[in-house]
């Protein structure tokens, strides 16, 4: 054997241990990608029907909410004709009750004989004097005598 053959097989002795050492990490990468298609074809399998019933979800979400929008529509036309229905109400019932309130209030008080001047009540509610008008002690409305000139 000469020194060429001996070479060439140390070189292929060492090419082989070199295939073997790069061997482990490639087999390992191949378990990897058999791992990574399981979860991937696992995963497809679960998500078509997840997807399926979404789309289901969401269709029966949309009539409903048009069954709401129709509801909500008559609701918002039922308020506003009962808000012209108590705007009608009170424009030709509540005017009218004012008025024989009022009418009423004046026989009242032309009956009774209470023909007070209108400020008197306001001041006796105040605990004014009716002979000053005012506060008592205070000599007549805003602090001044009866019959005194007023600045």
């Amino acid at each position: 054997m000469t020194g060429g053959e001996i070479a060439g097989l140390l070189a292929a002795g060492v090419f082989a241990v070199l295939v073997l050492l790069l061997a482990v990490p490639i087999l390992k990468l191949g378990k990897v990608f058999d791992e990574l298609r399981l979860t991937i074809r696992s995963l497809n399998n679960e998500t078509v029907p997840l997807i399926d019933e979404v789309t289901r979800t969401v269709s029966t979400t949309n009539s409903q909410l048009e069954k709401v929008d129709g509801i909500t529509t008559n609701v918002s036309d039922a308020s506003a004709n009962v808000s012209a229905l108590s705007s009608l109400v009170a424009s030709t019932v509540g005017q009218p009750l004012i008025k024989v309130a009022a009418f009423s209030h004046g026989v009242r008080r032309a009956f009774t004989g209470d023909a007070a001047p209108q400020g008197s009540h306001r001041a006796d509610r105040f605990g004014a004097d009716d002979e000053t008008g005012g506060a008592p002690g205070a000599g007549g409305p805003g602090g001044h005598e009866p019959g005194e000139d007023r600045p």
